[in-house]
């Protein structure tokens, strides 16, 4: 990086935001490459401290750079739009191809536990009845943009393993192929939660941190619940969308 002669009546720091907007929308950066900190950035291009931080302030709050509270800034990962309303109920791998990045996960748990009230209500199923429990880190260019954990109903999921949902494995086509679970119509809502310890660390956050909650049931197209998942997902790399029908009123 090299410094710039001063353009005419424009302010330093958006001298610097234009320099480092050209430079991630080139080739310099990929999403979520890590960027010079300020003082390296204040040294190589001859400015202060508070100017760099001004144009990476500006940078963050147009989404083109994010700021993690273990790696420094990174440049953006591509958002992932989550559609609401969708029937097709795109699979996490779907929506990351569609945002133009690569998909992966992590499968962080998975056991069969009694189904407390909450999940037993969502799921229809008798209080304590054993649930399969799997809780997964999605990741877009292997950057987590939420954490999901799955609750299926024992009796239909008989003989599932951790050995099959490994990697990026589909859960929807596990469900298809082994169980003829078809996924049908999913009742969802959006809420505005705060990171917990272990959300944080999975997510890159810190604890505290606003979070968008998304909890949804999901049926069968016998209209029978088979799901229901909790997903926190990241402020700045998920994007949820409403879909609606044509000629709706």
């Amino acid at each position: 990086m090299t410094k710039q002669a001063p353009a005419p009546n424009v302010p330093r720091y958006l001298q610097v935001q234009q320099m480092l907007q050209d430079m991630i929308e080139g080739t310099e950066y990929a999403p979520g490459d890590k960027i010079p900190s300020e003082r390296e950035l204040a040294e190589q291009l001859g400015v202060s401290r508070m100017t760099v931080r001004r144009a990476m302030d500006n940078l963050v709050r147009m989404g083109l750079l994010e700021r993690d509270s273990t790696a420094g800034t990174r440049v953006s990962a591509p958002q992932v739009d989550r559609l609401l309303g969708d029937p097709q109920l795109h699979s996490i791998t779907q929506m990351v191809a569609a945002a133009g990045g690569q998909a992966g996960g992590r499968l962080l748990d998975f056991q069969f536990a009694p189904a407390p009230s909450k999940v037993s209500a969502r799921l229809e199923v008798p209080l304590g009845s054993p649930v399969a429990v799997i809780r997964r880190l999605r990741l877009v260019n292997d950057l987590p943009f939420c954490l999901e954990t799955s609750y299926l109903p024992a009796a239909r999921v008989a003989g599932l393993a951790a050995e099959d949902l490994a990697g990026n494995a589909s859960l929807y086509r596990v469900l298809e192929e082994r169980f003829g679970i078809r996924a049908g119509v999913g009742e969802s809502v959006i809420s505005v939660s705060h990171a917990t310890s272990f959300e944080a660390g999975a997510l890159g956050l810190l604890e505290g941190d606003p979070v968008l909650l998304y909890r949804t049931v999901v049926r069968d197209e016998a209209d029978r619940p088979f799901e229901y998942l909790k997903s926190v997902n990241h402020p700045q790399r998920v994007v949820f969308k409403i879909g609606e029908r044509r000629g709706a009123n």
